[in-house]
Parts: C-alpha cells; structure tokens; sequence
C-alpha cells in the first residue's frame, strides 16, 4: 500500500515543490492539497491520508492550530511540518509533529522523514495520545461530510449527550466526538464544570440561583434557561461566581 499524503502550504510554488520531490518517491501518494488549515482538516477528513505535510505560517487557522485538531482524528495521520522558520521548533513536537522540515526541503531529509511516517503508521495503533501544552482556540465539529471550526470565545457551555458533546455557541449548536473531560483538562482556565454533564465558559457565568425546590440553577448570559448545578460543583462554584 502506498504511504497516502496532503500537502498543505498557502505558497503554491510550495505546494508544486513538494509534489515534484512526492512524485519521485516509491510507493508515495499526494492524495489532495490545501492552502490553509481549515482546508487541510477538510482534505484530511475526506481522505484520511497516511502523513500530512503542513506549513505553520498560514492565514486564518495555521499549522499549529490545524496540527491539534489533527491529533484528535481517528485514525491519526502523522504529521510533518515544512516551514522557513525555525523559530517553530519546539511549538512543532508539542503539536505532535513527527519531524520538522526546514525549506527548501532538501530530498534526503524528505526521504528521513517518510521513513519516520512509515515507522509511526505501523505503530499507530499502539501510540499514546499526545498531550499538548499548548490549548486549541477552537473546537472542530463534523458536518454533513465537512468540518466545521467554532471560535472557543464563542462557545457559551458544553453539554455531554450519550458520545458526543453538544456545543452551544454564539451561532447555534454542533456536536463533537470528544469527552467532556478531556475537554475539561485541555481547557480548565476557560471552563467551568457545573454538572457531571455540563461545562460553562466563565464569561457566560452570571448568577446561582436556588429554586424552591432546594436545587441550585446557574443563569448565564446566553443560554435561554438556566442550568442545573448538581450539589458537588456548587461550592466551588460559588468561589468562581464570586471571582468574576
């Protein structure tokens, strides 16, 4: 089987390059392209390419940002950054990144590094996810075949339904196909938990407020009803609140 390939750069000359070095290469397939990171997760969700080759300084969402959401795909390409700047370095291999590519890539290091892809495909079933220090600025829901990005600062509270998570955001709703928790450790500074299903951004938090019954809603700003907060996350919520 041949190792399937994405090439993503906004340069053109870039992307022509690197499909000329590809084409030489035995058992090497270029599969699609894309000038930008929204498109790159398109192009590999629609593909699901064995390596992605990715430039980091692009418009809009960049390689780095295009590299985390990567990382949660199933199965994970591996990921390879071509880049001018080696300033990147280390931002690269905390984004997962299996090698880092200096341009103009010189063959044999291209060669280095598809070898390193090859050695990670075969592992892929047995490698631990990786664990990035550095958090996301937006969730990625699937849609209808194709991607979607929310902006996280638009995202008023995130709902567990079954699995999947429910994101109310400023535009409406989308599910994603990741864990309450783990989006609870990847973004603790932003979120809150108010329930065993249930994450509220800290902006949107306005007021408790307690109903006749004894049980303790949370009111945001957004949100067209409140929220119920089970009894375990209300003293802790009580500090936030009082924070804001």
């Amino acid at each position: 089987m041949p190792l399937t390939v994405v090439v993503v750069d906004d340069e053109p000359l870039a992307r022509e390059r690197l499909r000329s070095l590809l084409a030489e290469q035995p058992d090497v397939q270029v599969v699609a392209e894309a000038g930008d990171g929204l498109a790159a997760l398109q192009a590999c969700a629609e593909h699901r390419p064995d390596l992605v080759l990715l430039d980091i300084s692009m418009p809009g969402v960049d390689g780095l940002e295009a590299a985390r959401h990567l990382a949660a795909f199933d199965p994970r390409p591996a990921v390879v950054f071509c880049t001018a700047y080696d300033a990147h370095a280390l931002s690269a291999f905390e984004a997962a990144a299996i090698d880092y590519l200096m341009k103009p890539v010189r063959v044999e290091r291209l060669v280095s590094a598809l070898e390193r892809a090859r050695t990670f495909i075969a592992g892929r079933a047995t490698a631990p996810a990786p664990s990035s220090r550095q958090p996301r600025t937006h969730l990625c829901a699937r849609l209808r075949g194709s991607l979607r990005l929310i902006p996280l600062d638009d995202v008023h509270y995130l709902q567990a339904e079954e699995k999947y998570v429910v994101v109310h955001h400023a535009r409406g709703e989308d599910l994603i196909e990741e864990s309450l928790k783990s989006l609870e450790e990847e973004f603790a500074s932003r979120f809150v938990r108010i329930h065993r299903n249930c994450l509220v951004a800290r902006h949107e938090l306005m007021e408790l407020r307690r109903v006749d019954d004894g049980r303790v809603q949370a009111v945001l700003r957004h949100a067209p009803a409140p929220l119920e907060v089970s009894r375990r996350c209300v003293p802790a919520l009580r500090d936030t609140v009082k924070a804001l």
